[in-house]
């Protein structure tokens, strides 16, 4: 398999997983009506509708900032593409693959719900105060973990041939 094929392959395997997790815990498990669900001492799911980018940043819900955050999305997704397609390493390609992946599921949820859906919630309790994490799904760790591959393979992948 061609390292463009792997990304490809990368980029659709984490938008039916990010997808397919959103929808079986909106629509199947019913989180909105069941609220926080314990699954261990230090994770929970939980819905939050997340209006802004990043960890919550720049929340706004108004049409016209919605609109410039996909005008965003879909911009720095084209280059990523550009970038997986010009891609020579195969860890450098499955990483392109789970950025465009998870940046594609969050862009259909903002286009389908005006918000991105997150439900993961790890936390800690220490001296009987509770520090939470920021709520985030699947998309969100692809995101993450493409980017930390990308920065791996940039510093301590194999380096490119030099030019005779």
């Amino acid at each position: 398999m061609t390292p463009l094929r792997a990304g490809i392959l990368t980029a659709v395997v984490t938008l039916v997983a990010d997808q397919a997790s959103k929808l079986w815990l909106l629509n199947v498990f019913d989180l909105a009506r069941r609220g926080a669900v314990t699954v261990t001492p230090f994770f929970d799911l939980v819905l939050a509708w997340n209006i802004g980018i990043s960890f919550g940043w720049l929340q706004n819900d108004g049409q016209a900032a919605q609109m410039a955050l996909m005008a965003v999305k879909v911009l720095a997704v084209v280059a990523l593409a550009i970038w997986m397609a010009r891609s020579h390493t195969l860890l450098a390609t499955i990483a392109l693959g789970l950025i465009i992946g998870g940046a594609i599921g969050n862009g259909i949820d903002r286009l389908a719900y005006g918000a991105v859906v997150d439900f993961a919630l790890f936390h800690i309790e220490i001296g009987g105060k509770t520090y939470n994490w920021y709520v985030f799904n699947l998309a969100d760790v692809a995101i993450v973990a493409g980017v930390a591959a990308l920065l791996y393979d940039s510093f301590l992948g194999v380096p490119a041939a030099k030019a005779p």
